[in-house]
């Protein structure tokens, strides 16, 4: 094994147990949004799901590496990370299939989505770690995949619910790429498969949670502002309380989105525009 694999491997483990977990968990989610559609998912529909969020899990995790990871180990370490998400998902994946568990299938499947991650994300070029037009527009691409998984293309609950769960875990990945191991929760997740079996996971996640999301985009002359919560907050909440804070959310919208709007056609917006910053 190289030396930078060696040295990485205990983030790499947690990296990989992290992102099964999320992806899991974050199917779940999608469901209980759309219990309707939820019905009519096929096995295999399902599956597709769960590989969209280890798609923008593996970018997520590429531009955190590119601020925690010495620049000479940082292409071993996203090699080393997709031969761990590999391992893990064969232990996830053996208690349901046994010994007839088709190694090499899984080795292309995760092969496969590093690849189709890149192709579809890459192209969005920002900073993690701030805010940008850049990096919305790439959450909004993500979310509308999910949602047209999903059977409703253009779902704008679904899109905001499929960007709150995936931004949510980018403390916990940051956490474990500084060295950080994050408390384990022994909960029980699931891996969807294409031929409906499951396996447990322990799932190991951050203490910062993203419960409220407000964003304001500009397209052209036109000013976007929308707000999202985290589904498992949503479903927290009393249809009572969900009716006061959707209220108060939608007036802090838009006391927000006119500063944005008067912000964002300012003079000074040119050169914030030109810096790269939103």
């Amino acid at each position: 094994m190289a030396t930078a694999t060696t040295e990485y491997k205990e983030r790499l483990r947690q990296l990989a147990e992290l992102m099964l977990a999320v992806s899991g968990e974050s199917v779940t989610m999608m469901k209980r949004n759309a219990p309707d559609q939820a019905l009519k998912l096929k096995r295999q529909d399902e599956w597709g799901i769960y590989l969209e969020f280890l798609k923008i899990l593996f970018n997520l995790t590429d531009r955190l590496v590119a601020l925690h990871i010495p620049l000479k180990d940082q292409m071993e370490f996203m090699n080393g990370l997709e031969d761990a998400v590999t391992q893990q998902m064969k232990r996830a994946l053996e208690p349901a299939f046994g010994n007839n568990t088709d190694q090499m299938e899984i080795v292309m499947t995760i092969g496969t989505t590093v690849a189709e991650s890149r192709q579809a994300y890459e192209q969005y070029k920002f900073l993690i770690t701030e805010e940008s037009k850049m990096k919305s527009e790439m959450f909004r691409d993500f979310g509308e995949k999910v949602a047209e998984a999903l059977g409703v293309p253009g779902n704008a609950q679904l899109c905001s619910a499929a960007t709150l769960c995936a931004s949510a875990v980018v403390p916990a990945l940051s956490a474990v790429l500084q060295g950080q191991a994050p408390p384990s929760q022994e909960t029980s997740q699931s891996v969807p498969t294409p031929t409906g079996a499951t396996a447990d996971l322990k799932k190991s996640t951050g203490q910062e949670i993203k419960l409220v999301s407000l964003m304001s985009s500009v397209s052209g002359e036109e000013v976007e502002t929308r707000w999202g919560l985290h589904p498992r907050f949503r479903e927290d909440l009393t249809p009572s309380e969900l009716q006061q804070l959707t209220k108060l959310l939608n007036q802090v919208a838009k006391i927000l989105g006119e500063r944005y709007a008067a912000v964002a056609f300012s003079k000074e917006w040119a050169s914030w525009h030109k810096a790269g910053h939103a």
